[in-house]
């Protein structure tokens, strides 16, 4: 079997979504996450050899193999998420980013640093205390010789999840930039762009990454079959319709009324909120039937599991059914195939993809991005060597 000509490092891996949509041309060094459950499942779909449980802090660069072409970052986004508590980068949990860029700053001064450097995370990061976070975050790819540029991608261009997330992109080549902002640099990308320090604003790059194909996915082609499922009772789902706000009740009769009028099944994304209504906390059930879930998060993330609610004049026993999301359904949203391994607890499962990155998202910046960014650094790396 000959060698994948590219190489990479994972951290905070997950289950490896990020490896998922590199695809097979990438060889994996390293794989490193903390949480227990992740690295079993990371381990039942991509085998024992690359992972080290751990926390970042407590690796060293002894533990990093060989060089890699690429690293990728997905760090902890609790403390920068527009739902949490805004703590920033000095956040218990998203500090673990520090821990990581030590170790880029190791693996240069011992001459392995990576070509390409991809962080993921949420597009609170471009805002976080002001926009501090931000900054600090470039101001340290800046020091170590790296162009980077931001990109505000939503997955729902891939798969039907509303997902934005941001992708702080570094490389040390001048492949793939282009002159101006492109389709995936949202207000806020271009906002943290204007309000760098003047001596940051050099090493900005907007780079080059065209339009996404058309979906052609919506949520209900990837549920469950009805018979295979567990609905809630009547008085379930009546109970959760009642937290309904008024606008989100009238959305809901308006998809009854059309599913009576040409017989035609309607599916419906549902989500529990906290939201201020008259200075009080108020508990409210949101529903959309535009085709997609919301963001899939996890307990830790504020939101509740997501609840599938069903419009079918079909049913025998009422017009209307709901039920929570299963884990594979949220697997599928996230661009896994069902010969993926879960967890096999539902919280588990949940929080696993919930935490994870869209594999389609990461297969679409491989393809476009990523590569041609590394065989450039592959490139110059030779003719200095030569």
């Amino acid at each position: 079997m000959s060698r994948a000509p590219f190489s990479f490092y994972e951290f905070f891996a997950g289950g490896g979504m990020a490896r998922a949509g590199l695809g097979p041309d990438w060889t994996c060094r390293l794989a490193n996450d903390l949480d227990p459950a992740k690295a079993a499942a990371y381990r039942a779909n991509w085998g024992e050899g690359d992972l080290i449980e751990a926390n970042v802090w407590d690796l060293t660069p002894d533990d990093l193999p060989g060089r890699a072409d690429l690293v990728w970052a997905s760090s902890p986004c609790q403390d920068l998420s527009l739902a949490g508590p805004r703590a920033g980068l000095s956040g218990q949990r998203s500090s673990a980013f520090w821990g990581f860029w030590r170790l880029i700053e190791a693996l240069d001064e011992q001459g392995r640093a990576p070509g390409v450097i991809v962080i993921e995370n949420v597009v609170g990061l471009l805002t976080s205390r002001s926009g501090q976070d931000f900054t600090a975050i470039c101001e340290a790819l800046a020091a170590r010789n790296y162009r980077f540029g931001a990109l505000e991608i939503n997955a729902v261009h891939f798969v039907p999840q509303s997902r934005p997330r941001l992708f702080l992109i570094a490389t040390r080549s001048e492949a793939s930039a282009c002159a101006e902002p492109g389709p995936w640099h949202g207000p806020s990308a271009r906002l943290a762009a204007e309000r760098l320090p003047e001596n940051l604003k050099p090493s900005w790059r907007w780079w080059n990454l065209p339009k996404a194909d058309a979906r052609n996915a919506a949520l209900s082609d990837l549920l469950e079959p009805d018979d295979q499922v567990i609905w809630h009772s009547p008085e379930q789902t009546q109970a959760i319709l009642a937290l309904m706000a008024p606008l989100h009740r009238c959305r809901l009769d308006q998809a009854m009324a059309q599913a009576r009028a040409d017989g035609h099944r309607r599916v419906g994304a549902l989500f529990r909120r906290t939201r201020q209504e008259q200075g009080r906390s108020q508990q409210r059930a949101e529903v959309r039937f535009d085709g997609l879930a919301g963001c899939l998060r996890t307990a830790r993330g504020g939101s509740s599991r997501q609840t599938v609610v069903v419009i079918d004049p079909a049913f025998e026993e009422a017009a209307l059914r709901s039920r929570l999301m299963t884990p594979r359904e949220g697997a599928r949203l996230m661009g896994l195939g069902d010969d993926y391994v879960l967890p096999k607890g539902a919280a588990a499962a949940l929080t696993l993809v919930g935490d994870g990155v869209a594999v389609p998202v990461v297969a679409f910046l491989e393809r476009h991005l990523l590569r041609q960014m590394v065989k450039a650094c592959q490139s110059a790396r030779q003719a200095a060597q030569a």
